[in-house]
């Protein structure tokens, strides 16, 4: 039925065109042969085609375009008779002879163009002769392209400031209100387009009033491109006209689009020093007029015209745009109860860019117009969909202008706003805030503020009640969360009181993580705590146990151990193990024996009660040895209890090529180089020894097990801790002991039962050519690798 309805149209507008084409033939031919008579019989005939009520809006406008060309044509023609013989004042009546009204009046604005350039009477008089006849035509289509077309052959002629129509006679005020009553009555037809038909065509005439809304809106440019409008004859005739047709209209589609199209036509000064009167204008506009877009529309340009050069800067001091604007936004809020939140923060965001372009050394502001947002939203419960993005924008505004988060911390009203942000968008707000931090390199050196701050993004610390059922991106979580190990890591302060209440203040946040979040903030705490740690120690040495300051090392390692005890309960035994072993190398270096051993028995406690992966015990044992190796504060008998138990963690691992390299990594626990009472050349050899024993249980199970006796790359890496210590000067390694090893690898390699492994042949050429590298090198130490025999 529409595919009908449409080709009906098609058929119709051919129909006009064909006829218009034909009545155009016989105009030209009459222009052509003078004869003005049947010019205008033929040209009124050609114009009779645009009296029809059978074309949209979209197909009228095609059909007028071309009577607007054949227009033109005569319009050229009239001005040339002028010139020759024939009276304008004559052809002026002689036209108001045609039939049919429409007709009468396109050829009547067409001569009425001519008449007023030829100045042979005011244009001002002509003006008002053709925008009042033009009134003969009611029907709102046929009557919006007429006026429109008055428009467009007189906007060159109007009497405005250097025009040549401008006289004694006529002035800008004529032209103003020549602009002024078409647009009036422009209005009113595109308004009564919306009251005609049944009312299940409503969406169809809305439709078709968007198509003709730039008609209507022609005029209001025109009035903005008048030179003689100056702010005063705009302030008291322009805009009080045009608002007065605005709010009068009572329609929500002409009120929406005439009151955009203003602000955007009108220079911006106009409308700063015309805000009162503007704004007035808002709170009687229809409930369903979307007014949040309009005014935001105004306040961008607003905040525009202020960044564009600080010297207008004053003018908004001066007019008072600030408390204008809020009050405006007030009342619209007010007017309009069922206005969304979303509309409602929109505003408030506008306002908020508009107060950070003009007043941005003004926080009292910022935080007011989040404190009318607070009190908006509250209710409401937590916000969703557009009403979260424009909180976002809301908030992310301060930080973006200011490029320090110290600001949004004084703004009493800014934790609020966040409070009713759903949990995926207050993590997209903390995200912000620290991306904001880590950008601008802010520097937050105190506890109270640092406390505010995690606050805010507690979306990113907290366990919320949300999380149980988000299904978040593993790498969207670990991506955040390092986010926020990061900002741990910035926190500073000189002052080591200071900085130990930030690292107080830091844990009682991050404790209310939960098991997942945990692992990623706990340690850059613990690290930051030994950084500062290390500051106490190196500012004073000597600094007595009785000290009355809290940032004590001993004080500080105290909150670790708590710390990391919450981590190895989460559990997170490897990281945790891995901590304890980091603080016992600090205790280490600040000579507090007691505090790394209890560090060390929480790292050793770990391992025996919650390590039990094999390969997690085989990491975990090395940073054991490698970290009790680097130990220099314990005394005799706390070493060779710690020894004593990582040497017995070694032969007690699950595979025996495992087994082997732990037990003769220990011997570097009892042969340290730069402490000389560590230094037991026989417990060095009783550990090389045990490793070999258990290399050699190792390549007779690989016999049992596989019918080869596996690699011999065991017996190699023993044979070159073996040359380490003889290097080293431990006696107990002997020539004959690593003569020994070399024959055992040499043959076990040419073994038949051997495996080929060719990593193991490059390690054992390798060790030889070290050897052998050694004796080249002359003096005491090639005499003593002089006796090995390769």
């Amino acid at each position: 039925m529409i595919s009908d309805g449409v080709e009906d149209e098609e058929k119709w507008l051919t129909a006009g065109i064909a006829g218009l084409q034909q009545n155009a033939f016989y105009m030209h031919r009459a222009l052509d042969s003078n004869n003005i008579k049947d010019a205008l019989k033929y040209s009124a005939q050609m114009l009779s085609e645009l009296r029809t009520s059978r074309l949209s809006p979209h197909k009228y406008y095609e059909l007028y375009m071309r009577a607007f060309d054949e227009l033109r044509k005569l319009e050229i023609f009239f001005k040339e008779e002028s010139r020759r013989s024939c009276s304008i004042i004559e052809l002026y009546e002689l036209v108001q002879h045609a039939g049919n009204i429409l007709p009468r009046l396109y050829l009547l604005c067409t001569v009425g163009s001519v008449y007023i350039k030829s100045k042979e009477a005011p244009a001002k008089d002509i003006l008002k002769d053709l925008v009042e006849m033009c009134r003969g035509i009611q029907h709102p289509l046929r009557g919006l392209f007429l006026r429109s077309y008055l428009s467009q052959v007189s906007r060159d002629k109007l009497p405005d400031i250097g025009s040549e129509y401008e006289g004694d006679e006529n002035t800008v005020m004529d032209a103003v209100e020549f602009v002024l009553q078409n647009f009036t009555e422009m209005n009113k037809l595109w308004v009564r387009m919306q009251h005609q038909g049944p009312a299940r065509e409503k969406e169809k005439r809305e439709k078709e009033r968007n198509e003709l809304r730039d008609l209507v809106g022609k005029n209001l440019h025109v009035l903005s491109q008048i030179e003689g409008i100056d702010l005063e004859l705009y302030r008291d005739v322009v805009l009080p006209r045009i608002l007065e047709q605005v709010v009068n209209c009572k329609d929500d589609l002409a009120q929406y689009y005439l009151m955009d199209c203003m602000i955007q036509v009108f220079p911006d000064e106009y409308h700063l020093q015309t805000l009162e009167i503007l704004l007035g204008a808002f709170p009687q506009l229809q409930p369903s007029v979307d007014i949040k877009t309009v005014l935001s529309g105004l306040m961008e340009r607003l905040s525009n015209y202020a960044a564009s050069s600080i010297e207008v800067l004053p003018e908004f001091v001066q007019v008072e745009a600030f408390a204008k604007l809020n009050n405006a936004i007030g009342q619209v809020i007010e007017a309009q109860p069922d206005m969304p939140v979303f509309g409602a923060v929109t505003l408030y965001s506008s306002l908020l860019t508009f107060t950070l372009h003009v007043h941005p050394d003004r926080l009292d502001y910022v935080d007011q117009i989040l404190g009318a947002c607070v009190n908006k939203i509250s209710g409401k419960g937590k916000l969703e969909g557009k009403a979260t993005k424009q909180i976002v924008a809301l908030l992310s505004a301060p930080l973006e202008k200011y490029s320090d988060i110290d600001i949004a911390l004084k703004l009493s009203n800014y934790p609020l706003v966040m409070e009713y942000l759903d949990d995926s968008t207050n993590k997209v707000m903390s995200n912000v805030i620290i991306q904001s931090i880590m950008k601008n390199k802010t520097h937050i050196s105190t506890a109270d503020k640092v406390g505010a701050l995690f606050e805010l993004i507690k979306g990113l610390i907290k366990d919320l009640d949300s999380d149980d059922n988000d299904e978040m991106d593993e790498d969207d979580f670990k991506e955040e969360q390092n986010f926020v190990a990061r900002l741990i890591q910035m926190l500073y302060n000189d002052d080591p009181e200071e900085m130990l209440k930030i690292i107080c203040t830091v844990k009682k946040h991050i404790m209310t993580g939960g098991p997942k979040r945990l692992p990623f903030t706990i340690p850059p705490l613990i690290y930051n705590a030994l950084k500062l740690v290390r500051r106490v120690q190196s500012q004073d040495e000597n600094a007595s146990e009785e000290s009355t300051a809290s940032a004590t090392p001993k004080k500080i390692f105290q909150l670790l151990n708590q710390t990391i005890e919450v981590l190895s309960m989460v559990p997170a035994p490897e990281l945790a193990l891995r901590l304890y072993l980091e603080c016992a190398e600090a205790a280490n270096d600040c000579d507090l024996e007691p505090v790394a051993y209890e560090f060390f028995t929480q790292a050793y406690i770990l391992y025996e009660e919650e390590i039990s992966d094999s390969k997690a015990q085989v990491t975990a044992l090395y940073l054991i040895i490698g970290t009790l190796q680097r130990m220099h504060t314990f005394g005799v008998e706390n070493r060779d209890t710690l020894t004593h138990k990582a040497t017995g963690y070694s032969a007690k691992l699950l595979k025996k090529p495992d087994q082997c390299r732990a037990v003769y990594a220990c011997s570097h626990l009892f042969w340290v180089e730069d402490q000389d009472g560590i230094k037991d050349g026989e417990r060095v050899l009783l550990c090389l020894k045990r490793a070999l024993r258990i290399a050699n249980a190792a390549q007779q199970m690989a016999n049992v097990t596989k019918g080869s006796s596996g690699s011999v790359i065991l017996f190699i890496e023993i044979l070159n801790k073996y040359l380490y210590f003889f290097d080293k000067g431990n006696t107990q390694i002997t020539v004959a002991s690593i003569q020994g090893l070399i024959e055992l690898v040499t043959t076990e390699m040419q073994s038949d039962t051997a495996t080929s492994d060719p990593a193991a042949d490059a390690f054992f050429s390798s060790t030889i050519r070290y050897i052998q590298s050694q004796k080249a090198k002359g003096g005491a130490t090639a005499e003593k690798f002089e006796q090995i025999k390769v």
